[in-house]
C-alpha cells in the first residue's frame, strides 16, 4: 500500500508546490478576473494578515495549502498557520483574540455560543473545511477478541463485563458525536456502559500503544497511523456513519467577522480555492500530503496520509477497499456550504447526550453563527457554486434520517440518550 517516491527531497518538493502554486494558480482557476475586484477599494481586506490556528490533522490541509500555494495573497490576504496543541487550546485563542480564525471542530464553535464547550462567546463558522475521512479505531486486544465491528462490540462488551474507555477529542465536537451516535446505534449507552477520555488528536496513538483506551474516535491521519503500527483497527469510518457529512470548520468569533468582513470573506474565498485545487487532481492530493506532513503541520510520515485521501482503505485485519467517499476538500463545491441544518444536527446531539438541558431556538442558533450570506460572496470570488437550500436531507447509520425539519422531536426520538 506504499506509495513510490515522489522523487526530490521534500523541502525542495514544497519549494516547488509554492512555485507551481503562484506561477500557476491564475490559469487552474481562469486567471483573477473578476475575482480581483474582491480584493480592491472598499472591498480590500481590513486586515491583511490573519493567523489562523489548526490541530496536526489531514483536514488542515487547505488552511495550509491556502496559505503556501498563495491562494490568499491573491485575495489581498496572508495567512500565518498557527499549530496548536489542543481543541481547548484552540477555543481559548478564539475566544481571546490570540487566533483570528481557526481550523476547529464544528460543535466545538457551537458549544462555546451556547456557553457549553467554555466560556460564553457568540462565534461564527464561515464554511465547512471538508467531509467525511475520520474513523473509530478499535484496540488490537479487542479485536483480538472478536470486536471488531458495532454489533461485536456490543456483543464483547455485554459478555466481558469490565470498565472500557473509549477516547474522542473534546466534548461538544465532531468525534465525541461520531462516537457516541455510532455506539448507541448498536446499543451500546455511551455514558452508561464506558468511560469516556478527552485526548487531544495526535496523542491518541500513544495513548492506545500504552493501553489507556479500548477505542477512540479522531481525523485522520491518527486512524491509519494506528494500523501502521499495528496497535488498532478500523472500526467504522464516520463516512459510514453518515455520508458526505460536515467536520471541521473555518471558525471565529462573530464580533470579528462585524469588525472584518472583506478580510472573512477574503480568507474564505481562499481556502475554498485551496480546496479546489486539492480536490483537482491525484498529483495535487499528493502533493498536498507531502506537504502537510511536514513537522511544520502534522508531522508524521506521507504515508500515513497519503493513502486515506485517495480512498485506499485497509482495517488492519487484511481486509482492503476503495472508497468513494473519502475525505472530500471541495467535492465541486458541496463539501463547503455551511448549510443550516448540519450546524442544527449537533446541537440535537448535544441535546440528546445532555449537555444541553433544554432545547434551544435549533434554527435561529444556526442563523446566528453560520454565515451563509458571507459564504455566498465568497463562493462568487472563488467561482464555486451555492446549492439553492440552505438545509439538506440525510440518512444515518441506524437509518434515522435527518432533515433539519422538527429538531427537538427528532433529539427527543432515539431511544439510548442522556
Amino acid at each position: 500500500m506504499t506509495q513510490p517516491s515522489l522523487g526530490p527531497s521534500a523541502p525542495a518538493r514544497r519549494d516547488f508546490i509554492r512555485k507551481a502554486g503562484a506561477a500557476g494558480g491564475a490559469a487552474l482557476f481562469g486567471g483573477l478576473g473578476a475575482r480581483g475586484a474582491w480584493a480592491a477599494g472598499s472591498d480590500a481586506p481590513e486586515k491583511k494578515e490573519v493567523k489562523i490556528g489548526f490541530i496536526p490533522l489531514t483536514d488542515c490541509a487547505s488552511v495550509v495549502m491556502a496559505s503556501v500555494l498563495g491562494f490568499d495573497k491573491k485575495h489581498g490576504v496572508t495567512i500565518i498557520p498557527s499549530k496548536e496543541a489542543s481543541w481547548p487550546g484552540v477555543r481559548d485563542k478564539l475566544v481571546n483574540g490570540e487566533l483570528d480564525l481557526a481550523h476547529v471542530l464544528y460543535g466545538l464553535v457551537y458549544g462555546v455560543h451556547l456557553g457549553i464547550g467554555g466560556p460564553k462567546k457568540d462565534m461564527a463558522v464561515l464554511m465547512n473545511l471538508n467531509q467525511n475521512g475520520q474513523a473509530i479505531t478499535l484496540s488490537k486486544k479487542l479485536a483480538d477478541k472478536g470486536a471488531v465491528d458495532g454489533p461485536s462490540l456490543a456483543k464483547l462488551m455485554a459478555s466481558e463485563k469490565r470498565e472500557y474507555t473509549f477516547a474522542q477529542t473534546f466534548p461538544t465536537g465532531t468525534h465525541a458525536m461520531w462516537l457516541y451516535y455510532w455506539m448507541a446505534a448498536y446499543g451500546i449507552h455511551p455514558m452508561k456502559d464506558s468511560k469516556i477520555i478527552t485526548v487531544p488528536p495526535p496523542q491518541m496513538v500513544a495513548n492506545m500503544r500504552i493501553g489507556n483506551m479500548d477505542g477512540y474516535c479522531v481525523g485522520e491521519p491518527w486512524g491509519h497511523r494506528a494500523i501502521m503500527d499495528g496497535i488498532g483497527i478500523t472500526g467504522v469510518t464516520t463516512q459510514d456513519i453518515w455520508k458526505d457529512h460536515p467536520e471541521k470548520v473555518l471558525g471565529s468569533t462573530a464580533e470579528f467577522v462585524k469588525k472584518y468582513p472583506n478580510t472573512a470573506r477574503a480568507v474564505t474565498a481562499a481556502i475554498l480555492e485551496a480546496g479546489q485545487w486539492i480536490d483537482a487532481s491525484l498529483s495535487n492530493k499528493m502533493k498536498m500530503a507531502d506537504t502537510i506532513a511536514d513537522k511544520s503541520y502534522v508531522n508524521t510520515s506521507v504515508d500515513a496520509i497519503n493513502q486515506r485521501i485517495l480512498g485506499r482503505y485497509q482495517n488492519g485485519l487484511g481486509k482492503t477497499w476503495d472508497d468513494p467517499n473519502h475525505m472530500k476538500f471541495y467535492n465541486d463545491g458541496t463539501a463547503n456550504f455551511p448549510y443550516l441544518s448540519d450546524g442544527m444536527w449537533f446541537l440535537t446531539q448535544h441535546k440528546r447526550w445532555g449537555l444541553l438541558k433544554e432545547h434551544p431556538d435549533y434554527l435561529a442558533v444556526a442563523q446566528q453563527i453560520n454565515q451563509i450570506a458571507l459564504f455566498k460572496d465568497a463562493a462568487a470570488a472563488s467561482k464555486t457554486a451555492v446549492p439553492k437550500e440552505t438545509m439538506r436531507t440525510s440518512k444515518l447509520v441506524d437509518g434515522t434520517v435527518w432533515d433539519g425539519k422538527n429538531p427537538a422531536k427528532y433529539a427527543d426520538g432515539f431511544k439510548i440518550k442522556a
